[in-house]
């Protein structure tokens, strides 16, 4: 199978630059995964789509604003540090631009001096560990002092840092939001519980590697990141009672996805738990614990375009992406949302 058979054609200008101003006003595209029919929806329609009995996954990860831009404390050069995992409570593996300007020792301040970093390693991928000094609590500076990590394809400001987090983000640890999740509100979670629908909760903490291009044409010898997830026993048996009684398990994005197909058993039940997940999730693949998948539209050639590919059918999948281009959705984080299902009979 090949990368560029996941290729399409996205005019610039479709990419969404800014959220729209109610979360849920997006558009919504519902995709037969079964049959490839479209229909056009918003995306508040959803809770007319979800039925009594059903669950809905979402993703409770929270986005760190964990670009900080600073300079060279020898120097006065700009240098930009990008947060990528935490080792201890002060010390971080991290993105420096330019590398150059980071090696060993040298020392970067950040807000006039209320936060230091020093460079204290170089690991793969040319990551540097980067070790934090600073008085009071490194959160409350990060806030203060940090951007968001938004995606290249953005390239305008973001004014309110809350709208690259969904409304339910609770566990600190993202690089990247979990897209999908960004058109939910409150009120239309509100609604769809009352309707009866289930709502399971877990977390996977999106890393940069999301972004990662596939550089290999056979896509069999990509190497997908890891990335840390965490499902509790509670939410893991609202799952599975959803299934025993016939409801339908639909994931809020593909970060919620890979986090159920990798905990899932053969017959589709959740087995609580934590760990580290690089399911890669591509044609052919069987899916186990989803039926239904809330989704953006994703970049071309993309692992995340695989993944829905092998829900709803490469061919499907792309008819559908040319629809909306057509249609001009706006697409990619801050863009229009896709449902996959299979599509009740009208």
């Amino acid at each position: 199978m090949k990368k560029s058979d996941f290729y399409y054609d996205l005019p610039k200008e479709l990419i969404a630059q800014h959220p729209l101003k109610e979360r849920d006003s997006s558009r919504l595209m519902v995709l037969d995964k079964n049959t490839g029919e479209i229909r056009h929806r918003v995306f508040a329609d959803i809770k007319d789509m979800l039925r009594e009995g059903d669950c809905l996954v979402i993703n409770e990860t929270r986005v760190l604003p964990a670009r900080l831009i600073g300079e060279r404390k020898d120097t006065g050069t700009r240098v930009e540090i990008l947060l990528l995992s935490r080792k201890d409570a002060n010390t971080w593996e991290s993105i420096v631009y330019p590398g150059k300007k980071a090696r060993p020792g040298h020392r970067i301040v950040f807000g006039g001096g209320r936060l230091e970093a020093v460079i204290k390693d170089i690991v793969n991928e040319g990551n540097r560990i980067v070790e934090f000094i600073y008085d009071g609590i490194f959160e409350e500076i990060l806030d203060e002092l940090g951007q968001m990590p938004l995606p290249p394809y953005i390239t305008e400001k973001l004014e309110d840092k809350n709208r690259y987090q969904t409304v339910y983000a609770k566990n600190d640890g993202s690089a990247a939001a979990p897209t999908a999740g960004l058109h939910f509100t409150d009120g239309l979670l509100a609604e769809i519980e009352s309707k009866g629908v289930n709502i399971a909760r877990l977390t996977l903490h999106v890393g940069l590697g999301t972004f990662r291009p596939v550089k290999e044409e056979n896509i069999l010898e990509h190497k997908m990141h890891s990335e840390y997830y965490i499902i509790d026993e509670e939410n893991a048996e609202l799952i599975n009672r959803t299934r025993q009684n016939g409801g339908r398990i639909t994931a809020v994005g593909t970060t919620s996805t890979r986090t159920l197909e990798s905990v899932a058993d053969e017959n589709g039940f959740i087995r609580p738990g934590s760990g580290y997940t690089d399911i890669f999730i591509y044609p052919g693949y069987k899916f186990r614990a989803i039926d239904s998948l809330i989704t953006n539209f994703h970049l071309p050639e993309s692992t995340l375009i695989m993944l829905v590919s092998a829900l709803a059918g490469r061919d499907n999948v792309l008819a559908a992406y040319r629809a909306a281009v057509e249609n001009r959705y706006r697409f990619f984080s801050f863009g229009d949302a896709m449902f996959i299902t299979e599509l009740d009979r009208e």
